[in-house]
């Protein structure tokens, strides 16, 4: 493998600013030291910073601003939906993009305003569509004329009327793996490019249904801007359309997506994001919103994790965590790379060798890292995944039997427990033997 594409462990240390290291204290998260949490908490355990997500917050208001934007900014509730998040960015002044009933539910929870809500997905049930109408939410994004015309039939049915944006399928590829890819012809989310005008000027037409915009989401982990200013461009060439049949529009919901550094890549610039939408969208007389996720929390979080015990194979050399693929899925779902720091600061400086990273489930996908250059790790020593705050704990499973890992999130120096290890007795709560 050619490892000269990979950061080292100083540099990936040094490319994050909420990491340092203690020559007595090991690696620190937000200046506490992670051997702290793990003797206290134990592992696997995932950390988040709340510092971290209110930098990051401020940093993207901030450079939407300075373009001289005023954008609403709805938090992607899927990449991290524990009320301790949610409740932090709606203090921030973040709404919620969310694309499920419990998602809804969460949101309101924490205690987001309804109208505060945008409501994403390519298949709502007739229940969610419901609790969205009751709540009256915000928003309703709808993805095709059969999804308009279940939402109209049931704002009927309750008497309601609803706000709606037609999601637009821009036929936009923007690059990153296929999995995570939503603004392609071929994707499953949106409505044809070709097709929203006539099916806006129908919406308008029908019982309980009132069109205000458009919205498009064109892919996640996004780097280069070019895709973006593409769809930009796309949804303004629309808004020019709509209005030119005397339709109203008031909203361009312009989705999220903006990358971050996994791998020593150049994170996607706030600025030149706010840029992008600023040339094709800033004069246009309406609302602009946006939907970010990882940006936001996928830097403040990573997975305190325990090696087990190394294993030498042959040639190969395998270290075992306690954590696994139930803990963190994007590895094996996405052959996602994340970064691997020892804990202990001695082994950030002692000579590394190759190494494949795996779990402890009887699964071959469950692997975090192939050939990975890592220092000497004795049982019991601990390690860090980095930027797991996005798509982690969100995605974890009980698979194997295996009960969550534990959540912390440090605020202010202060390690707050905010999801407890479930005991094994809970994995089987709520089943029913006959």
């Amino acid at each position: 493998m050619d490892h000269e594409s990979e950061p080292s462990l100083l540099e990936m240390l040094a490319a994050r600013s909420q990491l340092s290291a203690d020559a007595m204290s090991g690696l620190c998260f937000e200046n506490v030291p992670l051997n702290l949490v793990a003797d206290r908490i134990g592992t696997p355990t995932y950390v988040y910073g709340a510092d971290t997500i209110r930098t990051r917050f401020q940093k993207l208001s901030s450079a939407l601003e300075n373009a001289g934007l005023d954008v609403k900014i709805h938090y992607a509730v899927k990449a991290n939906d524990h009320l301790a998040i949610l409740k932090l960015l709606r203090s921030l002044g973040a709404g919620a993009d969310v694309v499920s009933a419990g998602e809804l539910a969460r949101a309101r929870q924490v205690g987001i305003a309804a109208d505060n809500i945008v409501f994403s997905g390519v298949g709502k049930t007739t229940s969610e569509i419901d609790r969205a109408l009751v709540e009256q939410i915000g928003q309703i994004n709808v993805e095709s004329a059969e999804e308009l015309a279940m939402i109209s039939a049931r704002a009927a049915a309750l008497s309601q009327t609803i706000r709606v944006a037609l999601r637009v399928n821009p036929d936009v590829d923007a690059g990153g793996h296929h999995k995570i890819s939503t603004g392609r012809a071929a994707d499953k989310f949106g409505i044809p490019f070709a097709e929203v005008a006539s099916l806006y000027v129908h919406a308008a037409r029908l019982p309980g249904i009132r069109p205000i915009g458009i919205a498009m989401h064109i892919g996640s982990q996004i780097l280069d801007m070019a895709p973006y200013r593409a769809a930009f461009s796309a949804a303004a060439q629309l808004v020019h359309q709509l209005r030119d049949l005397r339709q109203n529009i008031e909203v361009v919901d312009c989705g999220g997506g903006l990358g971050i550094d996994y791998r020593g890549q150049t994170e996607a610039s706030t600025a030149a994001f706010a840029a992008a939408m600023h040339a094709h969208l800033h004069n246009l007389g309406i609302k602009l919103m946006i939907e970010p996720g990882r940006f936001l929390v996928g830097p403040a979080g990573l997975l305190l994790a325990s090696v087990i015990l190394e294993k030498h194979t042959g040639t190969r050399r395998f270290v075992i965590l306690d954590a696994a693929m139930n803990d963190l899925l994007r590895p094996t779902l996405y052959e996602a790379w994340h970064g691997i720091l020892p804990v202990a600061p001695q082994s950030l400086h002692a000579p590394a060798t190759p190494a494949d990273v795996v779990g402890p489930i009887c699964e071959s996908g469950d692997i975090f890292a192939r050939d990975r250059l890592l220092p000497s790790l004795a049982p019991g020593a601990r390690v860090v995944l980095l930027d797991a705050g996005a798509y982690g704990a969100a995605m974890s499973s009980n698979y194997n039997a295996r009960p969550r890992a534990a959540e912390v999130l440090i605020d202010a120096g202060q390690v707050h427990l905010i999801r407890p290890r479930p005991a094994i007795e809970s994995l089987w709560e709520g089943e029913i033997v006959p």
